[in-house]
């Protein structure tokens, strides 16, 4: 599964997107951010329920920026949500907002953060231009297996220190993109606390390594959602079959599907955002958060 276009995608997406694709990203944000699910009350109803602030999280490495959004009131499951390759901007904190409507602690972590505090780039088009590529490759490169078990480890602890999050249920983490795998590895690093991982259209899956993220499933106690980009699974058509047999392995429940929709269709940014396909995948995770 591929974690960021191919090279020909980047060049024409570096151009910049035409008019009706602009026009359908600014829609597919503003519906995210302004309700928590279509139907419900008006924008301005929905962020009166909701408390929110940007936190600084203790790590090995320094101090990692975070976007926290929960109720206003009561405790609820905490989730660690980690942004695509773009990383944390606008787009996920509207993704969150519409997570904590249903009830759930959100962190939106900045997996960049040992290259200061995000944004990096406005939107995920601008991550594919020339300034954008420039910007996030060092910050990509830096980011290790290693870092990221260390950092999910102090992401956890955060949550388990607010007095909005319900620490008698377990954590779920989700990951786009490369947080995809990102989300794998937080289960594999605090598995007495994450109880649910989904990936969208994740990249760096399975891997000819020790320590791909699909070896890790066995030392988890997690329940999976793998939601698989259809050019994904033209690119590495074996690599849901490794998953679906990894997690029965390792006796742990996995929903491995291939949406009708291309890299990006979750993210209210993305030139490949597709609601309805994006309202599926909604839908499927709100059932496997369910069950923390």
């Amino acid at each position: 599964m591929c974690d960021e276009p191919t090279a020909e995608e980047l060049r024409r997406l570096a151009k910049g997107v035409n008019r009706r694709q602009f026009g359908a990203m600014g829609a597919a944000a503003a519906a995210l951010a302004g309700c928590a699910s279509h139907g419900e009350a008006d924008a301005a109803t929905a962020s009166a329920r909701l408390a929110e602030s940007t936190v600084r999280i203790p790590t090995p490495d320094g101090e990692a920026d975070a976007f926290f959004v929960h109720p206003a009131s009561g405790v609820h499951p905490g989730v660690v949500l980690w942004p695509d390759i773009a990383g944390l901007r606008d787009a996920f904190k509207a993704v969150a907002r519409r997570l904590a409507g249903e009830g759930y602690a959100v962190l939106v972590v900045n997996h960049y953060y040992r290259g200061g505090a995000a944004p990096f780039v406005s939107t995920f088009t601008d991550w594919q231009t020339p300034a954008g590529q420039t910007r996030l490759r060092p910050l990509i490169a830096g980011i290790t297996p290693e870092r990221t078990l260390s950092d999910a480890r102090a992401f956890a602890g955060f949550l388990d220190g607010q007095a909005a999050v319900d620490k008698a249920r377990g954590i779920g983490t989700q990951g786009y993109c490369m947080g995809g795998a990102f989300a794998v590895r937080t289960a594999a690093a605090m598995p007495g606390r994450v109880g649910a991982v989904a990936s969208f259209h994740g990249g760096g899956l399975v891997l000819d390594k020790a320590d791909s993220p699909h070896r890790l499933i066995a030392a988890t106690r997690a329940s999976f959602l793998f939601a698989v980009a259809r050019n994904d699974d033209m690119r590495a058509p074996d690599d849901k079959d490794v998953l679906r047999r990894t997690a029965a392995e390792a006796k742990r429940p996995a929903e491995i599907e291939v949406y009708q929709a291309d890299h990006g269709w979750c993210v209210p940014d993305s030139p490949k955002y597709d609601r309805a396909e994006a309202d599926r995948a909604w839908a499927r995770l709100l059932a496997l958060y369910a069950g923390l």
